[in-house]
């Protein structure tokens, strides 16, 4: 049996070429003792992987070179050596980019694919949703009432953000997108109370204009333009929780910071980065209440799913074209 994977064949300077990477044609590994062997039926493609193919210092180890890539991915066991996973089980690991992949059966988490759709388990109930959930609930310190600005409000993270925000009482929640079909999905889909296409003019005075009252939280996924505006439009007491800055991920020179920052003194504004990482302790809780959202419909989300291993790659540069409408997931 033939095992098709992804290799990273030449670190990418600027934005990331076909050339410096390869779909390599390996033999169906075999399970050895306390292991289980995955065919990959989703695959999830994430900004946060073109950090992790440069060799800068980061907060996850970069690629390595000539080797399979990582990343989310749910799939069925066909081959198990290990106790309390049986073949026919689901479950959801981080050996993404290919079509079969072995592990120590500690590093696969059971789903259950009748209480849920298996690519959810990568999306809106996996590490995207509970990114959106810790982020704006314990990072940004969002309390009913609050004004909440969503950069990249189409994808996955932030179309939950605003739903969540929404679903929490904030007062007020506007996004930013891409295209003005992502502004009217964000308005009459995910009940947004007012969206904008940043490429229609100046971000700040968008901004200003959706939020004439100023916001008391910024949920980052853009960094630049977005950050100074929000900076600019930020209410007393404000928060900034930066998730990612797609914006430069692809710069082959350091960006600018925001020429604003003095305005937090004003403000008595804070910024604060955040990992999803470091929050899985509020896993029970997140499923807990986002779980029935979802069954109910109350949080809607959506999905843009590519077809076949061979395509992963466009599927990860779509993403960072901005291409997707919420999650981004590849379909074996």
């Amino acid at each position: 049996m033939i095992n098709r994977e992804w290799h990273l064949l030449s670190r990418p300077v600027g934005w990331p070429k076909p050339e410096d990477f390869a779909l390599v044609e390996t033999e169906v590994p075999t399970p050895g003792e306390g292991q289980v062997l995955v065919r990959n039926e989703y695959l999830s493609v994430d900004p946060y992987m073109r950090g992790r193919m440069s060799a800068a210092k980061s907060y996850a180890a970069p690629y390595e070179l000539g080797k399979a890539m990582q990343g989310g991915a749910v799939g069925e066991v066909v081959a198990s050596n290990a106790e309390g996973i049986s073949v026919g089980d689901h479950v959801l690991h981080f050996f993404g980019w290919r079509e079969y992949a072995v592990m120590d059966a500690q590093h696969a988490v059971k789903v259950d694919p009748e209480a849920a759709p298996l690519s959810t388990y990568l999306g809106v109930l996996g590490m995207t949703g509970l990114t959106a959930y810790a982020g704006l609930l314990r990072t940004a310190s969002f309390k009913e009432g609050d004004v909440v600005f969503v950069s990249g409000a189409a994808g996955a993270v932030g179309s939950q953000v605003g739903q969540i925000a929404k679903l929490k009482g904030a007062s007020r929640v506007i996004g930013s997108a891409g295209s003005d079909e992502k502004v009217k999905l964000l308005v009459e889909e995910y009940g947004f109370d007012a969206a904008f296409n940043y490429k229609n003019g100046p971000v700040a005075e968008q901004l200003r204009e959706a939020a004439p009252d100023g916001i008391d939280v910024y949920f980052d996924n853009v960094g630049g333009d977005h950050l100074e505006a929000a900076i600019g439009s930020l209410n007393q007491g404000g928060r900034i929780a930066v998730c990612g800055m797609i914006s430069v991920y692809n710069n082959t020179e350091p960006a600018p910071g925001p020429r604003n920052l003095a305005r937090l003194i004003q403000t008595r504004g804070r910024i604060e980065g955040f990992l999803v990482g470091d929050h899985y302790d509020l896993q029970p809780q997140f499923v807990q209440e986002v779980g029935p959202w979802v069954a109910s419909g109350a949080l809607k989300y959506r999905e843009t799913v590519v077809d076949g291993v061979e395509n992963t790659l466009e599927a990860f540069l779509g993403v960072l074209r901005g291409d997707n409408i919420g999650k981004m997931v590849v379909k074996l």
